[in-house]
């Protein structure tokens, strides 16, 4: 019929999702982007409810019962897969002669524009839903680059952190790192050990191959601090040759001693550097926070110099522990500070 052909017309160009039906129910025609959601399955010749689900109200069945909803809200389903949620508006032709529901997608607009790659041709000009999917994809991407931003200045503000606590040469942490972490451990009135070493002999190391042997001599010591201690303590460069351990929670003497003999064997074997053979020591002195009733930080530093001083009297490479014996060494009545 030509007036049914000239209302098809004029709904694919208003509602692209329409369906026209007949007095029987049986779909005559559908908009271009609701066959779309169906390709291969044409929906034209089949009953409405065989390709629909009436969701609400769940008690029409019929035509008839369809069409005593005019003007009225229908929540529908797409029989098969994906069961894409439509809304729909009823609107019975003249005479009895079937109707016309217009559908859209309402809130799985995101959905089904995913699902079915629309785009804004899927749409009637007038249309809104499309602008605002944009929008909302818009606010999205913006959303999703400030997280991302954040994420990178986060992580540029932690790097940074992480640099200024670090010792760039040898990545041990340094003397701002350690600061910090005997704050913490004093105030927290933490047990622990500190370990004061020096290298014996670096100063010829430098003079004699220069300061990339340097470097090399200091990169490898700072290697062997590291494999001789544990994941807990902390090993820290707070000077040119100069190295600090702290071992949280130690307190035993032997064990402390054990540590330092391994550190004092590996550091003085020959590090080969290019062609030229370059030869160190270590002397170590160690100060116990438990040696101290009400300890602070420069008092417990100042305890590992002095016994630390001591094993570079007695003549370099070993390792002292600070008495607190009414300041005399044990088994040595004359140095007043260490032991060995």
């Amino acid at each position: 019929m030509k007036g049914a052909g000239d209302l098809a017309g004029l709904l694919e160009t208003l509602c692209p999702m329409f369906v026209l039906v007949d007095e029987d129910g049986r779909i005559t025609r559908v908009g271009p982007t609701l066959q779309k959601l169906r390709p291969g399955q044409p929906m034209a010749g089949k009953d409405f409810l065989e390709v629909f689900e009436l969701v609400r109200p769940r008690s029409v069945t019929t035509l008839s019962g369809l069409m005593s909803l005019a003007g009225a809200k229908l929540h529908l389903k797409l029989h098969g897969t994906p069961r894409t949620a439509l809304k729909g508006l009823i609107a019975p032709l003249p005479q009895g002669k079937g109707a016309v529901i217009n559908l859209s997608f309402g809130i799985s607009i995101l959905d089904a524009v995913r699902d079915y790659a629309l785009t804004s041709a899927d749409f009637s000009g007038t249309d809104l839903a499309i602008e605002l999917l944009y929008l909302v994809e818009a606010k999205s991407a913006a959303m999703e680059a400030s997280r991302s931003l954040n994420l990178r200045l986060q992580g540029a503000m932690l790097a940074a952190k992480e640099q200024a606590f670090t010792d760039m040469l040898t990545g041990l942490k340094n003397r701002r790192a350690l600061d910090v972490l005997l704050g913490h451990l004093v105030s927290g009135n933490a047990p622990f050990a500190l370990m004061h070493l020096d290298l014996d002999f670096f100063k010829s190391v430098n003079d004699q191959y220069g300061h990339a042997a340097g470097d090399f001599v200091l990169q490898q010591a700072a290697r062997i601090m590291i494999e001789e201690t544990r994941n807990d303590d902390t090993v820290a460069r707070i000077g040119g040759d100069e190295f600090v351990i702290i071992f949280k929670g130690m307190s035993d003497e032997v064990i402390l001693s054990s540590i330092a003999a391994r550190l004092i064997d590996r550091l003085q074997k020959p590090m080969q550097f290019e062609n030229n053979t370059c030869r160190v020591s270590g002397s170590i002195g160690t100060a116990l926070s438990t040696q101290f009733s009400s300890p602070k930080v420069a008092e417990i530093m100042n305890a590992a110099d002095l016994a630390l001083y001591e094993a570079k009297r007695k003549g370099r490479s070993r390792h002292c522990q600070y008495s607190a014996l009414g300041g005399l060494c044990h088994g040595d009545a004359t140095s007043g500070v260490a032991s060995d």
